[in-house]
């Protein structure tokens, strides 16, 4: 078992301890589950009251103020000190492919750089092109002049289709689908003709992308995500979609063709936005969110049609009074008529 003194643990993270430095821990977990001998953290506010109840020996929190009985060790980012403290006590224990597995089918004309993993069954197309110490798990399809960087972990039953471009540091999880056909119809007398998609995808460095993800080609250009984005489960991107740097996409949210994201934008769950319109930088669509119309920077919007977050707030709580009110008015109307009835016998 591992033991760590908190002041071995304040130094590891760069943090200020408050509190006996000699104490041992010997384990983690989270706020509430929490027991005597493990080290837990507090990243929000709003969870203040949990530092009176938690049965943790130590607590990382960021560098306000706050009152625990307990030791703590301030720092900047309690979120990622903890999660640097996760990775000592409990190390990773996933073993990735080794080596090119015998029954892959790799092209003649593919070029395959050093230390790349290949697992079992899967393909790649001619003049494919993979980069440095890239894994890539079994049950994968890497198309025809396909360019993977260095560095990027593919897991299984991902498909990425001819002419894409994926840079270093990727992560791709499993079932994800990288430039199938993006969705183009075209009526030509009552028939659904197809419009050729001859676009590209180019996904930059240091993107990760979740399981069952589609981002479809563009249609003439290409479909274009930007450094660091994250990308939850289940997310649709359309065809010529431009997504800026450093995004977060979260799961279920679906984005339309020729959409323009700028950087550090926030997409929750279950939003949707139509196409052709811009998301300014750092805006936020909430969860659910039906986005009509264009997205200044710095701005968040919620509810259907999308609207700026206090207003649609607003018009919230008018709905939910809308019962009372109609037996508000109901009852008005029930003393309207009796004064007109009054008011008819009095001038009869």
């Amino acid at each position: 078992m591992l033991k760590l003194a908190l002041s071995e643990i304040a130094k590891l993270i760069d943090g200020e301890l408050c509190g006996n430095p000699e104490i041992v821990i010997t384990g983690i977990s989270g706020i509430k589950e929490a027991k005597e001998g493990e080290i837990t953290f507090l990243a929000n506010s709003k969870y203040d009251s949990l530092l009176k109840i938690t049965q943790a020996s130590a607590i990382i929190t960021s560098r306000d103020p706050v009152k625990s009985t307990k030791p703590i060790i301030k720092t900047d980012n309690p979120s990622m000190a903890f999660a640097k403290i996760v990775g000592i006590f409990a190390p990773s224990v996933i073993h990735h492919p080794n080596g090119v597995h015998p029954t892959a089918l790799i092209q003649k004309n593919a070029k395959i750089g050093k230390n790349v993993a290949i697992g079992a069954y899967t393909i790649i197309e001619d003049n494919a092109v993979i980069g440095d110490g890239t894994i890539i798990y079994g049950n994968c399809y890497v198309g025809n002049d396909t360019k993977i960087g260095k560095k990027t972990i593919i897991y299984p039953h991902v498909s990425i289709r001819e002419r894409i471009t994926i840079g270093n540091r990727v992560i791709i999880h499993c079932g994800a689908v990288i430039g199938s056909d993006g969705f183009g119809f075209a009526k030509v007398k009552g028939i659904q003709e197809k419009i050729p998609q001859i676009g590209t995808v180019v996904v930059e460095d240091d993107v990760e992308i979740g399981a069952n993800v589609t981002i479809d080609r563009a249609r003439f250009d290409k479909t274009l995500i930007g450094k660091g984005t994250k990308i939850d489960n289940l997310v649709q991107i359309a065809h010529n979609v431009t997504i800026g740097e450093n995004c977060l996409i979260i799961a279920q949210a679906g984005i339309s063709g020729s959409t323009v994201l700028g950087k550090e934008v926030i997409i929750a769950g279950q939003a949707g936005l139509v196409g052709h319109i811009a998301v300014g930088d750092k805006a936020i669509a909430a969860a659910q969110a039906g986005v009509t119309k264009s997205i200044p920077p710095n701005t968040m919007v919620s509810g259907y049609p999308a609207r700026k977050h206090l207003e649609a707030k607003r018009i919230n709580a008018y709905v939910q009074n809308l019962p009372a009110l109609y037996n508000k008015i109901k009852e008005l109307e029930e003393k309207v008529n009796k004064l007109r009835e009054e008011l008819k016998k009095n001038n009869g």
